[in-house]
Parts: structure tokens; C-alpha cells; sequence
């Protein structure tokens, strides 16, 4: 992208006309709080750029007030919410049918870029002026891998990666999905070799790393990764009332009177979001999906009586990366063996998961383990959806099942009608398309290179 983001503090300049000859000191102060560009690379400077860049992470990943996060844009193009909204940069989204020119994506799109750049800004910083401790370095650069494989994960093949140092940009070429993913890969062995002792900042990157291999179908190389993760640990949020810009994305999204999403009810054969979508919202609830019926009433108000999800409060920290998703990596490469002993030990697993991962532990899954191997595939799946609920996966494993498991795309994507009261039908997109603001990046002004999954 063309323009240029510096966190964690904008530098504010005013411009006071006196009289010739006139001058007060009243007027000269040194403001602590405020960082130039150039106060950025001192010790001083190292710690508020840091911090600004986890707090840029957290806006991007679990939102705000201004509700564009990893977790609503792909949860609105998924099944695991639709829009309520009057505008297009929302219905479009859950429609499965977008253009280039939609102002939430392309916001979207710039908090991921500035939560990037900013982190690769940091590391540099760090390495020159507060090397210790090292694991400050390996968060930025864990920080920065997962953005990469959002980048992967939510949007078409093309994306540039731009760079910029504050005074000049050099502009990105279009990258594959397949160069992104590899370049996420390499962020979190960075991290890895910068975390030094500190296993909270081993952990996220074991799991990253997890995640990028298992999108690049190296399954085995996956679960390997994530196999000293205990499934106790979690990595989370941070949000708070202090403002708006610190609030859980996720509640105001779906909680709030008004709401610009919902959750869709199952109909009356127990299906989700347009005919695939998996029915999140069951009676009795779900203890990994929270929710209570309401009388509330969407933005666009014909939408009524939406359900008022209870998985997150306002203050609610969101899950980024946990242990029972390094559980749930390693049943996905036993799956992949295809024979009935694996499959065997993954419905074992899924119900040990059940037993041991939610208070109180949750009843076993029915009847025993499928037989076949797209049965199989398909209960994984929805308990990965399940405990992974509204925490930014289920866009990427959408896409994972058309490309890694050769299903039709209207097989597992929302299809068929909107849900009332919005009319029309879905589309086929499987992914964001890049915002028409990048062309201007002279090296990036054909879009997508592709918009297959």
C-alpha cells in the first residue's frame, strides 16, 4: 500500500502565528507521551512501539467498535455469522460476492498491513537499541506471521507486501498464496530462534508454524510442530471498557441492540448458514457456543428476534492460538492416514477433548467412530469449527476442504438463499478480493492473480 502507518503515536504538529517579535515559552513544551519518528529508536522508544503494535494486532484480530476484524470478515464470508446491515461492504461479504471497492474490507485490509509493517518496524528496533530481552524480538516476529497467514488464509492470491522506514516505501511484488504462506513460515522460525526460554513465545509460534504447514498439507510436519504444546496453554486478547477502540469486536458485532451481524438459527432440518452451514446454535447450547434467544433487532431493522451470543463480553479476551487446537492439528494428520485404526483414534481423541477441555466436561460424541474417510473428515471438521468458534479459522477451513479435500466449493460454503429477511442467493467467492486502493502500488494494479481457494 501507498500509505505509511507509524504506532503506537502519531507525530502531531502545531503551527502557532505570533506577532514579529513576539514570543512565549508558554507555548514551548515537551509533551512525554507523544513519540517523533526519530524518538522511535531509543530505548525509551522501544517499549510504546512494541506495545503499540500488540494493540494494533489485537484491534485487526478481535476488533473494536469499528467491527472490521480477522474474526467478523471471515466469519461473515463463512457460516459462522451473516450480515444485518444496510451497507454493501457488509451484505456483500456474506453474500459470497464481492468487488474491489467495499470501505470495511479496505480498512480491513489497511489494519493488516499497518499491523505488518509495524511489527517488522519493531524487530528492527529492537535488535539495534533493546535486544533484551529476546523475547520481545520473537513476539514481534510471531505477531507478524500470523498477520501474514491472515493475509493467506482470508484473501486471494496477489497480495504485496510493501515496506517502509518512516521516510521512503518500497513497493511489494504480488505474492502467491503460496508465497505467503512460506513467508509466514518463516516469521515463526524467527520467532522460534528468538524466543529464548520464554515458552509462552515458543508456544505461539509452535502453533503458528502448525497452522501454516497444515494449510501447505505437510499434515504430519504439523502436528510434530505442535507436539510440546500442552493443551492447557492459550494465547488471548486483551480488551477493556476504557474505549471503544479497546472493546471485544465479537460482542459488539452480535450482542449489542442494533447489531450489524447475527447468528443464524437452524432451520428446520438442523442446517446453518445456507444449507452447509454447520448449525452452531443448538438447544441446550453447546457449552463452546454460549448463546440465549432475544428480542433484539438487527442494524437494517426487519432483522428480529437475533440470538444473543454469550461466548464473549465486552472486556472478553479471544482465543489467537490454544492447545486444544495443537490436539486438534495432530487428530487432522492422523485422519489423513485414511484406515480405520486412525480414524478409530481420532473419535477417541475428539471425545477425550470433550472430557478433559471444557468445565464441566461435555457428553461424548454419539454412537462410534465413522467409517469412511469423508465421514470421518467431515466430524473433524465440525468439532474444529465448534471449538475453534469465532476465533478467525473457519474461513481458512472452508478453503482447506476444497483444496485440500477436493469437496465442490457450494458443498461447503453457504449456498442457496440468503437468510430471510435478505433476499437474493450466494455467490462463489471463497475469499477477499485486494481493495482497488492497492493498484496503486505500481507493481500491483492487476488485483487478484486468482480467486481459487
Amino acid at each position: 500500500m501507498t500509505r505509511r502507518f507509524i504506532r503506537p503515536a502519531s507525530a502531531v504538529f502545531l503551527a502557532v502565528g505570533v506577532a514579529a517579535g513576539c514570543t512565549t515559552d508558554t507555548l514551548e513544551i515537551t509533551d512525554p507521551d507523544v513519540l517523533n519518528v526519530n524518538d522511535y529508536a531509543t530505548t525509551a522508544g522501544a517499549t510504546p512501539l512494541r506495545l503499540g503494535v500488540i494493540q494494533d494486532f489485537q484491534n485487526v484480530f478481535s476488533g473494536n467498535a469499528s467491527l472490521e476484524s480477522m474474526v467478523v470478515v471471515t466469519g461473515n464470508v463463512s457460516d459462522e455469522m451473516y450480515s444485518t446491515d444496510t451497507f454493501d461492504d457488509r451484505l456483500f461479504p456474506n453474500q459470497r460476492a464481492m468487488n474491489d471497492n467495499l470501505p470495511a474490507l479496505d480498512g480491513f485490509y489497511r489494519n493488516l498491513h499497518r499491523a505488518r509493517s509495524g511489527a517488522t518496524r519493531t524487530i528492527n528496533v529492537l535488535r539495534r537499541v533493546a535486544p533484551t530481552p529476546v523475547q520481545n524480538i520473537g513476539e514481534m516476529y510471531n505477531i507478524r506471521g500470523f498477520v501474514e497467514t491472515f493475509f493467506a488464509e482470508a484473501y486471494c492470491s496477489g497480495v504485496p507486501f510493501s515496506e517502509e522506514d518512516g521516510t521512503t516505501t518500497e513497493f511489494g511484488q504480488p505474492q502467491t498464496t503460496a508465497q505467503i504462506y512460506t513467508r509466514a513460515l518463516a516469521s515463526f522460525d524467527s520467532a522460534l530462534a528468538s524466543a529464548g526460554t520464554d515458552t509462552r513465545v515458543q508456544n505461539i509460534a509452535r502453533i503458528g508454524r502448525a497452522r501454516v504447514l497444515l494449510n501447505q498439507g505437510r499434515f504430519d510436519d504439523a502436528a510434530a510442530a505442535v507436539a510440546a504444546v500442552p493443551t492447557s496453554f492459550a494465547w488471548v486478547t486483551a480488551h477493556s471498557t476504557g474505549s471503544g477502540r479497546q472493546e471485544n469486536g465479537m460482542w459488539n458485532a452480535l450482542t449489542v441492540p442494533n447489531s450489524r451481524y447475527a447468528i443464524v438459527l437452524p432451520d428446520a432440518q438442523g442446517r446453518g448458514e445456507g444449507l452447509n452451514g454447520i448449525a452452531f446454535l443448538t438447544t441446550p447450547a453447546d457449552p463452546r457456543i454460549p448463546w440465549v434467544p432475544s428480542t433484539r433487532t438487527g442494524f437494517n431493522g426487519s432483522s428480529r428476534n437475533l440470538p444473543t451470543q454469550l461466548k464473549y463480553d465486552r472486556t472478553t479476551g479471544a482465543v489467537v492460538a490454544n492447545g486444544i487446537e495443537a490436539r486438534l492439528i495432530e487428530l487432522e494428520a492422523r485422519v489423513r492416514r485414511d484406515n480405520q485404526a486412525d480414524r478409530d483414534a481420532v473419535f477417541a481423541g475428539l471425545n477425550n477433548l470433550r472430557a478433559t477441555a471444557t468445565t464441566p466436561a461435555m457428553a461424548p460424541l454419539p454412537g462410534s467412530a465413522p467409517t469412511t474417510q469423508a465421514a470421518a473428515v467431515s466430524l473433524l471438521f465440525e468439532e474444529r469449527a465448534k471449538w475453534l468458534y469465532l476465533t478467525g479459522h473457519r474461513l481458512g477451513d472452508l478453503r482447506r476442504l476444497v483444496r485440500q479435500y477436493g469437496r465442490a466449493a457450494n458443498t461447503v460454503f453457504p449456498t442457496g438463499n440468503l437468510p430471510a429477511p435478505l433476499a437474493g442467493v450466494y455467490g462463489n467467492d471463497v475469499n477477499l478480493p485486494i481493495p482497488f486502493d492497492e493498484k496503486n502500488n505500481p507493481k500491483a494494479t492487476a488485483g487478484c492473480l486468482d480467486r481459487n481457494p
